[in-house]
């Protein structure tokens, strides 16, 4: 091929060339920009498809870097741009702007934004390219931004639902506290600095930081701390220090303190943490955040969604802002509670600050009317931030105060008999009248049990020892015997009819009855322990409480509820007890008061009937061990709840005639 070929080929590919890049629409290119723009790829779409006059009007700072920033500002995502297609035959003058309709579509922090715009691209030749160019303003971010103009977000916070009892009573409510603050003008003692330091469990150098600030004026009121209503010995001796006072402000509110606490849990700053579990959700590092009970629980109905408003604040003056996108803010969900918080509040003045756990229930219904652990803290101290000397000294107090009873599980000793006596009597093993012939304070069966007896503690009973008097004498070895009889199979059927081994898929989290370890009962000395509530036998204060409810609705217990718009009545276990031998429990119940040992509540005012407990708590038997006493407790003319107690510690206080006294209180109030 000689060199004047070759010449012009080459001449000719670069027509064909040129020609083909002159032959990209407007239609091409806006179809790359709004891919670019869908993608997010600003930096893209300035260099390569902004027309030169936009490039003149605006910088890669005012239109990259303030839409980068934007999206991160108000959360803009999922951006979907589209254009109308123009009809095919279309026929582009390079002499003349190409117009295209476009939708916008985004997601926002302040909801979804959508409009429409009219694109023009115009044709020019630029660094020796000649092709179709964007043209563009700040209303392609929103509509009505214009140069000059700002955008900005606004927040309004959303009320945190509240907890209330069933009577409305507010157990978490939004309530009012106190701003605790120095006016640096009349705090000129600065030897009180370390005193009022302590007294607020913060540091002289916080103090210093907040007097610091750059807002402060010498008669401003600088707030350094707050304070519950009820810390009113505290705010009585900060006010005595001249300088210091204390101003009203909103404030979340625990009304019943300790004997709510660990039911209603507190809320708190959010945690690092939590906020990088939740940012999604909109929590930012300021929130509070549920940190403990129902307040931790009941997190999702609780917290509000915060109303956000995106607005341009318009640069000409005297200009109203306009709205770009707004969310109104939506209060959270106040929830009511089954519980009784006057009832709850009497059952723990009733324990006097002793460690041990109550529950009460409606038998008719299954809902709960208190659930108490003793002692409890006060929920406004951890809420507002305690110190770490105030929570060492909690956490080192003998009494464990921090430590959540209800929830636990525990050995329910001899309140479990009347549901012995029950699955013997369903079992057909089990008569009633029938004595048995019971002598001395220790029984085995046969010398197989080795050196496991069977103890007594009132060997003074009469024989022959029926039902009746079991109860009253609240004999083991007549349990024992009982237990025997039926058999270990037909004994722990029994025991699972009654929910153990089960979880009870309560909402507060409670730790599921055991017959034993396995689930099983292993031996005759262990079958004989646990028919009085030993051995491994373990379970929970609200499932004891409730256990009791097919002796007063004649073989029917509810699952235990605990939210108020919770279906009531729900049959978690049926066909427990006959009618008849309900009654007969009834009256061997009512006759432990009377007769037996829980003479301390056997009150002139109220017939209660129910069945003390005591369970041993040591490593062997040759050992002294601490007990725990107990009371399962009704009104047997009026059984309008069930109170379940539960007393930690009282082999030096008369064992569980203790806590019948305490149950009989709750009674009479």
């Amino acid at each position: 091929m000689n060199k004047r070929l070759l010449g012009v080929i080459s001449l000719l590919c670069f027509f064909l060339l040129a020609a083909c890049q002159q032959q990209a629409t407007p239609e091409d290119r806006l179809a790359e920009y709004i891919g670019e723009w869908n993608d997010g790829n600003f930096a893209e779409m300035y260099k390569t498809y902004l027309n030169q006059g936009t490039k003149d009007a605006y910088s890669t700072e005012e239109f990259v870097e303030r839409q980068v920033k934007l999206q991160e500002d108000l959360g803009i995502k999922n951006v979907e741009v589209s254009y109308k297609k123009p009809a095919e035959e279309t026929e582009w003058d390079p002499e003349k702007p190409a117009d295209f309709p476009i939708l916008v579509k985004m997601e926002t922090l302040a909801g979804p934004v959508e409009f429409e715009k009219t694109l023009t691209l115009l044709h020019e030749t630029k660094e020796e390219e000649e092709n179709w160019f964007v043209e563009w303003d700040p209303s392609f971010i929103f509509p009505q931004l214009e140069a000059g103009d700002n955008i900005r977000i606004s927040r309004t916070e959303a009320a945190r639902g509240e907890i209330t009892d069933r009577n409305n009573n507010g157990i978490a409510v939004n309530g009012s506290g106190f701003d605790i603050g120095i006016v640096p003008k009349l705090f000129t003692d600065e030897s009180k600095k370390e005193e009022l330091a302590k007294l607020l469990g913060i540091t002289t150098e916080f103090i210093d930081s907040q007097l610091g600030q750059s807002w402060v004026q010498p008669d401003y009121f600088v707030p350094i701390a707050k304070a519950a209503k009820s810390e009113e010995k505290l705010l009585k001796k900060v006010d005595e220090i001249q300088g210091v006072t204390y101003q009203g402000t909103d404030m979340r509110e625990y009304p019943y303190g300790e004997a709510l606490a660990h039911l209603s849990g507190y809320i708190g700053g959010i945690t690092a943490e939590q906020l990088e579990k939740r940012k999604a959700e909109g929590y930012t590092a300021n929130d509070f955040i549920g940190r403990q009970g129902l307040e931790l629980l009941l997190e999702d109905r609780l917290r509000g969604k915060d109303g956000m408003k995106i607005f341009i604040e318009k640069a000409a003056e005297g200009a109203e802002p306009i709205t770009v996108a707004e969310i109104p803010a939506a209060n959270g969900e106040t929830v009511k509670l089954t519980i009784d918080a006057e009832l709850q509040k009497t059952a723990y003045a009733a324990m006097e600050g002793e460690p041990g756990a109550s529950a009460a229930v409606d038998p008719e219904t299954g809902e709960t009317l208190a659930l108490v652990s003793s002692p409890g803290f006060d929920p406004n101290e951890f809420m507002l931030g305690i110190s770490g000397d105030r929570y060492k000294e909690l956490e080192e107090d003998p009494r464990n105060p921090l430590f959540n009873r209800f929830a636990a599980r525990y050995a329910p000793g001899s309140t479990i008999k009347p549901i012995t006596a029950a699955i013997g009597m369903e079992a057909g093993t089990l008569n009633p009248s029938e004595g048995l012939e019971i002598e001395g304070e220790t029984w085995q069966k046969d010398e197989s049990w080795g050196d496991y007896r069977v103890s007594r503690l009132h060997p003074e009973a009469p024989n022959p020892i029926d039902l009746n008097k079991a109860l009253v004498y609240s004999d083991n070895i007549y349990f024992a015997r009982q237990a025997l009889e039926m058999g270990k199979e037909t004994f722990a059927e029994g025991l699972k009819n009654f929910g153990f081994g089960e979880d009870m898929k309560y909402p507060y989290g409670m730790k599921a009855p055991q017959i034993s370890n396995e689930g099983t009962i292993g031996s005759e000395g262990q079958l004989a322990d646990t028919s009085f509530g030993q051995g491994q036998m373990l379970t929970n204060i609200l499932h004891l409480a409730s256990m009791y409810e097919p002796f007063i609705t004649n073989g029917t217990m509810y699952k235990p509820t605990l939210f108020l718009d919770e279906e009531d009545k729900q049959v978690w276990k049926e066909g427990l007890v006959s009618a008849e031998n309900a009654e007969t429990l009834r009256k061997g119940m009512r006759n432990v008061v009377v007769d037996g040992y829980a003479q301390s509540a056997n009150l002139k005012s109220v017939p209660l009937a129910g069945k003390t407990g005591t369970a041993e708590l040591k490593a062997s038997k040759d050992e002294e061990g601490a007990e725990n006493g107990f009371f399962v407790a009704y009104n047997s003319e009026n059984p309008d709840f069930i109170l379940a107690m539960m007393v930690e510690g009282v082999e030096d206080n008369g064992g569980s005639d203790y806590v019948a006294g305490f149950a009989a209180k709750v009674f009479e109030e």
